[in-house]
């Protein structure tokens, strides 16, 4: 049987973990606002994720898609078109994602 003081030991490891990087946020706020790297990822990364996120979920729905890939790509140049026009983040993928369930009915 497992020591009870070794699972005390990594229940309060993990712990002080989670809360240290829980705070690490509100402790390091004032360096991160002021820091280059920080602004820049904060101006990129988020459109970064929703590519990725994009492109993940355009190659699988592709590969369960017996008609090919065109209802995807139409559905992807909807939510750039208007993410592009609009800067509605909302909107687009409201928009891409009604467009591309639409497609796929027919």
């Amino acid at each position: 049987m497992i020591d009870p003081g070794y699972i005390l030991a990594a229940i309060l490891a993990m712990a002080a973990v989670t809360a240290a990087l829980r705070a690490l946020p509100f402790v390091a706020g004032r360096w991160l606002r002021r820091h280059s790297l920080v602004r820049k990822l904060g101006d990129t990364l988020p459109l970064s994720i929703m590519v990725l996120l994009l492109a993940h979920a355009v190659v699988g729905s592709a590969r369960d898609n017996p008609h090919g890939l065109w209802q995807e790509l139409v559905a992807v140049a909807i939510v750039t078109a208007l993410q592009w026009r609009t800067r509605q983040t909302l909107l687009s993928i409201v928009a891409g994602t009604a467009a591309y369930v639409l497609l796929r009915t027919l």
